[in-house]
């Protein structure tokens, strides 16, 4: 017995301190910017540990830093109207609804907590056009939508990922159906000489967005 128990002490000592939660590393086919080494986004993982256990995310989110979509960050990482922090995932998006089947991402409250869920089909989006999509899902955070609410998610997404093609232009790989989306958001935005004009068009003539009421909580009509 005190052989067993010195060996188990002996074993606490002589096992690292520094134990590193698994998590699951971004694709080898995604292009990262180079600052985005595997070494660096380990060393941010454990702030977004409780977000998601995709290191893809990870880098989308620190990508929204020093961003207009720092106020999305942050509620992602719990400041929210829930006060915990938003779980992001990629998810079959037909499961919850058929009719979501081919949105790009929705987001979700369930039992007091928040969800952003992500069509499986950007999963080697790169994480630049992660960031502007979770930026607009982010504003999403209670059971009410209007459309000045989707006015200004669509806008917040065009106006970060305007921002980040200025911070890392390789995030504008023309094969990604993400970015073609964020390239579309982004010449409205330059259209309407970067006010929401042409976005609030596209939002109101949405066929998708028809039922919703015009203002919803914390968003009026602008």
């Amino acid at each position: 017995m005190k052989k067993l128990l010195y060996m188990l002490i002996l074993l606490g000592l002589t096992t690292p301190m520094g134990y590193t939660r698994s998590y699951e590393p971004v694709p080898s086919n995604v292009d990262l910017p180079p600052k985005y080494t595997q070494e660096y986004i380990n060393s941010i993982s454990d702030e977004y540990k409780n977000v998601s256990n995709e290191q893809i995310f990870h880098v989308a989110l620190d990508m929204l830093k020093d961003t207009s979509g720092e106020f999305s960050r942050k509620a992602i990482l719990g400041y929210n109207v829930t006060q915990y922090p938003v779980k992001i995932m990629f998810k079959d998006l037909s499961e919850i609804n058929e009719a979501y089947s081919t949105f790009d991402a929705i987001g979700w409250k369930k039992r007091g907590k928040l969800y952003i869920y992500i069509n499986p089909k950007h999963e080697y989006a790169p994480p630049g056009a992660l960031a502007a999509l979770l930026a607009h899902e982010a504003i999403h955070q209670d059971e009410y939508n209007s459309l000045s609410e989707e006015t200004y998610a669509w806008t917040m997404e065009a106006v970060v990922w305007n921002e980040i093609l200025k911070k890392y232009p390789e995030s504008n790989n023309l094969e990604s159906a993400l970015v073609t989306r964020e390239n579309i958001l982004k010449q409205l935005l330059e259209k309407g000489n970067y006010t929401n004009k042409y976005i609030k068009k596209t939002v109101f003539a949405n066929n998708g967005y028809k039922n919703l009421p015009l203002t919803s909580p914390g968003f009026k009509n602008q």
